[in-house]
């Protein structure tokens, strides 16, 4: 996802008028995001700087009722729990799509509830793939890149709590502006 600068952190900014498109993801905290954005670009991946780390909870999404769209968002994070995921060696999902990711090990489950919730209602849409929570480490870069990337992180490890996410909206400009942060549990 690229976030520009200054994107809302805590609060709410304007509600789209119109139709939109949603993204709803949970980000990794730092220092965990910085090792793995220089690990990107190590990589050769020319996204690692404007896409911050994170686990994808909902892929782009229309939304025709944004307030409706932004409502379930709350209603689901309010009656879930903060987690721990631990992020633990890699993947891919090669051949199918170039990506090589860091793999969810503990949290998988809570990811991908919170995923099915979130796709119900107005968010509901067909998703091209099976959801599975992960950390993108290198996408659509060489084969050596991504050999390198699977290599080199395979001992990886970190932990985190979950205790929040991040609801964007995809701009007609091409960029995911945040719009609201939202606390698990409420």
């Amino acid at each position: 996802m690229q976030i520009p600068t200054g994107a809302a952190r805590g609060g709410r900014t304007r509600m789209p008028e119109t139709e939109c498109q949603v993204g709803i993801v949970i980000p990794v905290p730092e220092p965990i995001a910085s090792y793995l954005k220089r690990a990107r670009a190590s990589f050769g991946d020319p996204m690692a700087s404007v896409i911050p780390a994170h686990i994808t909870l909902v892929t782009t999404t229309p939304a025709s009722d944004w307030p409706s769209a932004l409502r379930h968002v709350r209603q689901v994070t309010a009656a879930h729990r903060p987690f721990t995921v631990t992020l633990r060696g890699t993947s891919s999902f090669r051949p199918v799509t170039p990506v090589v990711y860091v793999n969810v090990a503990e949290g998988f489950e809570e990811c991908a509830r919170l995923h099915r919730e979130l796709q119900r209602g107005p968010l509901e849409h067909k998703t091209p793939y099976p959801y599975h929570p992960h950390v993108t480490v290198a996408h659509d870069v060489s084969e050596a890149g991504m050999d390198e990337a699977l290599t080199s992180l395979s001992g990886y490890e970190a932990s985190f709590t979950v205790d929040r996410i991040g609801v964007f909206e995809h701009d007609e400009k091409g960029l995911w502006i945040l719009r609201e942060e939202l606390a698990l549990g409420g």
